[in-house]
């Protein structure tokens, strides 16, 4: 979820003050081709302030830089609003040439290239599979040694069972083989970022040396550890060398291969996207231009939107807003509100004062969800109730007889004497990170924190603002953390992202060796029906280790002017963008 994280998959909502700076509202003039309007300018406003060019990383990996990623990066398939895929032939394709082993071979079309004139090829493909599978990787997570080279967000347990990948003769082919089956095989693998760039930056020649590096450099031996000096430099730059919140002196640094270029941002407060107009390779768009503003203020979401200043807003509803929408419909407004595939949760590091179990029990035990969903969600869905699920949503078929053995009822009220009872005594002080700039996250930590203190934590907040706070993610400057994931809804790959031992989004230290070897077969097996029954195991140990607490399902809510049509929302991660070609003046 995810949020930085895929299901970062729950992207964690995040936000900076509304500025009226850089994003008008309105348009340049249509070109009328038939009764199709092309041209013109759109507004978005977002919640999220952008900070990574490279939405692949765990620190990049953030919902609005995935968004932005989307619209300027073109691939293999996307996922459309029922999270079916969709191939896209005009950017190349893929096909599976054998089952046992399991072969895919994937080919880039001829005329494909990036923003800057390169071509996209097999150079291309190769550090994508290298960055999502790490292959090179001898980090032992038990005993402090060796090293991760990419620090990917997605889940590497399926890229890492394959070997060494072949690439074709065209130079725009790369085949993977894979050493056992894997469920989310079609959804595994796609483009990521320019290896001429990353090449560059990381200090080799040109990208025949970076092939040539990855070809000859051995695959990681956690028994065995040894510091590959060339390979870390090229992924340290590939981690940390595309974050930034203002547009690189370096074009570089923000080269499309999709359908729309950035051109400016003001950190904080706006960016601004412009039509690639070499792009053929996919859904062309309609409009010449986007304007994206971020503000976690909903009442100014709405307000931009009454007065001209942002098309589409997609603002984080929460209980008590819902009359800010009043009248809007009768302004030509469509708005609509819908359950995500995403939820709200509070995870507990496995280090300090929450290395010992009884710890974290009593202070899950004095968390108040049924106070935080009435606080938060109120009557933003109908009946909503505490999420008793890490891994099963509301609505999913498994999730009601999941929730009456997972062990969830040890936390369904909150039990202030029963967290006495296990603390005898102790009065520890736990520090909760949190994006401060969430009126959301900012409203659960107030409620958590005053429970706490009924039993005898102190809680003290740990929340940084809003481009900064997901960089603490993983670091040991909080023991606790409140954060959103959502998911693409397809595959299971979701699961071991987060909860797989030293996987890219756990950032708790969360490590169990039955829930490891459970995530292991579901990784392996396309069986819906196992499928299920690995998660439920899943779940079940998450809830006896104490992990955390799952708050509540997340709540999207979307409001499109009367400027623009074509727009359509997903449950998904990416919201309103994941149709943006579609998008156009009405």
């Amino acid at each position: 979820m995810p949020v930085r994280h895929l299901m970062r998959l729950i992207a964690a909502a995040l936000a900076a003050v509304l500025v009226l700076s850089g994003c008008q509202g309105g348009g340049s003039a249509p070109v009328v081709v038939g009764e199709t309007k092309t041209g013109g300018i759109a507004t978005v406003a977002e919640v999220n302030a952008f900070t990574s060019f490279n939405p692949f990383s765990a620190d990049g990996n953030t919902d609005i830089n995935s968004k932005i990623g989307a619209v300027t990066h073109s691939g293999f398939h996307f996922l459309d609003q029922t999270a079916r895929v969709v191939r896209n032939d005009k950017f190349g394709g893929y096909e599976k040439i054998s089952d046992q082993p399991l072969k895919v071979r994937y080919t880039v079309n001829e005329g494909v290239k990036w923003s800057d004139g390169e071509a996209i090829d097999a150079g291309d493909l190769l550090l994508a599979w290298a960055a999502g599978s790490g292959y090179f990787d001898d980090e032992d997570p038990a005993l402090g040694t060796g090293t991760t080279y990419f620090d990917s967000a997605a889940d590497t347990g399926g890229l890492a069972g394959t070997v060494l990948p072949e690439l074709g003769d065209d130079g725009r082919s790369i085949t993977l083989e894979y050493t056992q089956p894997y469920a989310d095989w079609e959804v595994a693998f796609d483009i990521g970022l320019p290896a001429h760039v990353v090449a560059a930056k990381g200090g080799l020649s040109d990208e025949d040396a970076l092939v040539k590096l990855l070809e000859e450099s051995p695959r990681g031996n956690p028994e065995k550890p040894a510091v590959n000096a060339d390979l870390k430099k090229v992924a340290d730059f590939w981690n940390s060398g595309f974050n930034t919140s203002a547009i690189p002196d370096d074009p570089s640094l923000y080269l499309s291969s999709g359908p729309f270029i950035v051109q400016d941002i003001v950190p904080d407060v706006s960016m601004k996207m412009v039509r690639n107009r070499d792009y053929v390779w996919g859904q062309e768009p309609r409009l010449d231009e986007i304007n994206v503003r971020f503000t976690a203020s909903f009442p100014a979401a709405v307000d931009a939107l009454r007065n001209g200043q942002a098309d589409i807003i997609a603002p984080q509803p929460s209980a008590g807003n819902e009359a800010i929408f009043a009248g809007l419909t009768s302004q030509g407004v469509t708005v609509e509100r819908y359950s995500q595939s995403g939820y709200d949760h509070l995870d507990l590091n496995f280090t300090g004062p929450f290395a010992a179990r009884e710890v974290r029990e009593a202070f899950l035990k004095t968390v108040p969800r049924e106070a935080i969903v009435e606080a938060v969600v109120g009557d933003l869905l109908p009946d909503a109730k505490p999420l008793d699920s890490h891994v099963f949503l509301p609505g999913q078929p498994k999730y009601g007889d999941t929730v009456k053995n997972n062990g969830s009822e040890a936390y369904a009220d909150v039990d202030i004497e029963g967290a006495k009872k296990l603390l005898a005594g102790k009065t520890p002080t736990i520090r909760i990170l949190f994006n401060r700039d969430n009126p959301n996250r900012a409203e659960s930590f107030g409620l958590i924190r005053d429970s706490a203190k009924l039993a005898g934590f102190t809680v003290v907040d740990a929340g940084e603002g809003n481009a900064d706070w997901t960089r603490s993610l993983g670091s040991s400057n909080h023991d606790a953390t409140l954060l959103g994931w959502i998911g693409t809804g397809a595959g299971v790959s979701r699961v071991p992202q987060i909860f797989r031992t030293g996987a890219g989004s756990n950032f708790n230290g969360f490590s169990d060796d039955a829930a490891d070897k459970a995530m292991a077969e579901l990784s392996g097996t396309t069986d819906l029906g196992k499928q299920d029954d690995l998660l439920v195991a899943v779940d079940k140990r998450l809830w006896e280790n104490a992990y955390g607490l799952p708050l509540y399902q997340t709540v999207g809510a979307t409001a499109v002017g009367p400027r623009i049509t074509g727009v359509k929302s997903s449950a998904g991660p990416l919201g309103v963008w994941w149709n943006v070609w579609e998008w156009r003046l009405a």
